[in-house]
């Protein structure tokens, strides 16, 4: 059937020798570029919500689930990442191996992932920014940072940072790199400080109950955060950008997964052992901390390094976002005239555009807890798809040159697809409906559009 087409790894490897984007990233950047999307709304903005809403202090093994499922998704992306060094990730990775219609449906789901996924950090930022104003005695008016759902206009905050980072993102992938590196640099000074100001205070009384919401609101917690791993993903789509693809991908996955899971146990442990879970229900948990304890000065310094965070989460998903278009353009599904590349700064700068002006209006108008949720299922559904497929490729090309090999891959990919399925499982029902619809309209779009123009399709 035409729906199930495949495109073999010699396409892809055709496609990024002719690619005109530059190979501009070492091992070093695609690991502090994973940072920069892991370590951010994770710790600086879903952390409080979570921890009062689903898991309580329990949210460290909700951390630690969600952690353990990545690190499984993460040897199947490193093998694929290796082996097919191209932008789109899991979408060309499924396009390999499961079929054309099954890519589109990933890909489609990763613009769900990216572009929803920057608005809610986007919202995140504006809290942090907003929060730092109010502690230095600046107060913007309430009805143009909050969306209309909370009382507001319009988060204009949001929106200016949004198209900012647009702005730079049409420029060069070397510029946005360098931002990047001293973003997370700043990130992770913040942190640091956190942890030395607040850990020797630690109550371990506030600890207590240390599971109020059951070990089903540890599950739902993890749902909720895995939002904050999307890195795995976001890092693989910069693999036609790379230097060394082969020895850069998988270096640059598996040692930022790592960092990150260290520091957001670190950070949830230190935050409900200082301040009672139910009293973090808010964007800027780790800010709000600080300030509880009586460290204005401190609570200044992390929320500055929350925005820094947080900037470097929103630029590295719209990057990534802008890559798994660029992807599906080349392959016809969606017009090649959006993704055209710029002839002076290599960049697609039409679906930089589009993308920007797209993430600015989501983040200007939609709640942030709605967006994670809905970013979470598309993640999820990403990951299921490459799992997947890294061992179907075993079957399909056994022959194939792969310089990062995923250990035990049929148990690692077993785990993979039972544990990102049961994190699934958990998501609201509403959520579940809006991936449905989501969906459906894809499965439009691609039966109308996609699968005439594909250019696997010209080719029978």
């Amino acid at each position: 059937m035409g729906i199930f087409r495949t495109k073999s790894i010699a396409e892809y490897q055709s496609d990024a020798a002719e690619s005109h984007l530059k190979r501009a990233m070492g091992s070093l950047d695609v690991t502090l570029l994973g940072i920069g999307v892991i370590v951010g709304t994770g710790i600086f903005v879903l952390t409080g919500v979570a921890a009062a809403k689903y898991a309580g202090p329990a949210l460290i093994l909700s951390f630690l689930m969600a952690s353990i499922t990545c690190g499984f998704v993460s040897m199947a992306y490193s093998e694929l990442a290796s082996m097919i060094p191209v932008a789109g990730s899991a979408y060309a990775y499924a396009y390999t191996s499961v079929g054309e219609f099954l890519a589109w449906l990933v890909g489609w789901n990763l613009v769900l992932e990216y572009s929803v996924g920057a608005s809610a950090v986007a919202g995140g930022w504006s809290a942090y920014v907003t929060g730092l104003l109010k502690s230095a005695g600046v107060t913007l008016p309430a009805e143009w940072t909050m969306v209309p759902a909370d009382g507001g206009v319009v988060n204009l905050p949001a929106i200016l940072i949004t198209l900012f980072l647009t702005f730079l993102l049409v420029r060069g992938v070397k510029e946005s790199v360098t931002v990047n590196k001293v973003l997370v640099g700043v990130k992770l000074l913040a942190i640091f400080i956190f942890l030395f100001l607040a850990g020797p205070s630690v109550n371990p009384a506030n600890w207590e109950p240390f599971m109020p919401f059951g070990f089903s609101g540890v599950s739902a917690g993890a749902a909720v955060i895995f939002f904050a791993y999307l890195g795995v993903d976001s890092i693989a789509t910069a693999a036609e950008e790379t230097k060394n693809p082969a020895h850069d991908m998988p270096t640059g996955i598996i040692g930022s997964l790592m960092i990150c899971t260290l520091l957001y146990i670190a950070v949830t442990a230190v935050m409900t052992g200082n301040v009672p879970y139910t009293q973090l229900d808010n964007a800027e948990p780790v800010a709000f901390v600080l300030r509880e304890l009586g460290y204005r000065f401190g609570s200044a310094v992390v929320g500055t390094g929350a925005i820094a965070g947080l900037t470097t989460v929103l630029l590295v998903m719209m990057y990534a976002q802008t890559r798994a278009f660029f992807a599906m353009s080349r392959d016809g599904l969606i017009p090649k005239s959006v993704c055209k590349i710029h002839p002076k700064y290599a960049t697609p700068h039409r679906i930089t555009i589009l993308v920007g002006v797209g993430v600015a209006a989501i983040s200007g108008f939609t709640p942030i807890n709605v967006v994670a949720e809905m970013c979470s299922v598309g993640t999820l559904f990403a990951f299921i798809i490459s799992s997947i497929g890294v061992m179907m490729m075993r079957h399909k090309y056994p022959e194939a040159k792969r310089p990062f090999r995923c250990p035990a891959v049929y148990v690692m990919g077993t785990l993979s697809i039972l544990s990102c399925a049961y994190i699934m499982y958990n998501l609201s029902s509403m959520t579940w409906e809006r991936f449905w619809v989501w969906s459906a309209i894809g499965c439009l779009i691609y039966f109308v559009y996609g699968y005439r123009h594909s250019r696997e399709n010209t080719k029978q």
